[in-house]
């Protein structure tokens, strides 16, 4: 395996149920991995439960855990930007804290990561409300067709990047539109990309962030980086 180390990132907002375990659970992982480092990056995103006391307990037990916090929700992309940014391993692995996927199988993502750039997963099978599948569904459709994407699960939360994506994709979105963004720059930019199907499961416990009303703003979001991408509109 060319590359040797792995930054795992953790959003996390109220999972203080979850948390304990999706931190632990990747260490367990990292550990049979033909790595020979690895961090653990939880990014506490104004959690108003026990989810920062729990990570920086964490961190003490085990210092390949990086808690980073935000003193105010922030929302899910920036989460995602801080984590990002901050890691400093060769290769950025990022899920969920919600315990929906089984990071065992980001083994599997190893051997496809050496001829890519971008090694995303999409759901074989999808644990969510008929509304939120629906919704999904018609998403995926705008987001391809828009972006020209050859990605079947967009948005979904168990991705592997080599850790140079993010010296040149710059995140600017900052809600739940995270994933196409990325993905559209990585296309635009030329970065090489491919899909595995891993599984997805019932929420162990809390509640998802995402709702319906989310719908609008992550079109506006859709289209503002659209105007960014093809047309400069906005870039810095």
């Amino acid at each position: 395996m060319e590359r040797k180390s792995i930054s795992f990132v953790l959003p996390a907002y109220n999972e203080e149920d979850n948390i304990e375990k999706a931190v632990t659970s990747v260490i367990e992982v990292a550990k049979d991995l033909p790595i020979e480092n690895y961090e653990v990056i939880v990014v506490n995103d104004g959690s108003s439960d026990r989810t920062a006391e729990i990570i920086d307990r964490l961190k003490q037990e085990n210092p390949h855990v990086r808690p980073i916090h935000h003193e105010t929700n922030m929302g899910y992309a920036v989460a995602l930007r801080t984590g990002f940014t901050g890691a400093v391993c060769d290769l950025v692995f990022y899920t969920d804290s919600d315990l929906q996927f089984d990071v065992r199988e980001v083994k599997n993502m190893l051997p496809a990561i050496e001829d890519y750039d971008i090694v995303t997963g999409f759901r074989i099978y999808r644990y969510d409300h008929l509304s939120r599948l629906i919704l999904a569904w018609g998403y995926n459709l705008v987001a391809r067709t828009i972006f020209r994407l050859r990605v079947r699960d967009i948005d979904c939360a168990f991705k592997l990047f080599r850790r140079e994506v993010f010296d040149v994709i710059e995140i600017r979105s900052k809600k739940f539109f995270v994933d196409t963004e990325v993905l559209a720059k990585a296309r635009y930019h030329g970065f090489r990309m491919t899909e595995i199907g891993v599984r997805h499961f019932p929420r162990a416990g809390g509640q998802s962030t995402v709702r319906p009303s989310h719908v609008l703003s992550t079109l506006r979001e859709l289209a503002k980086i659209w105007l960014e991408i093809y047309l400069g509109v906005g870039r810095k």
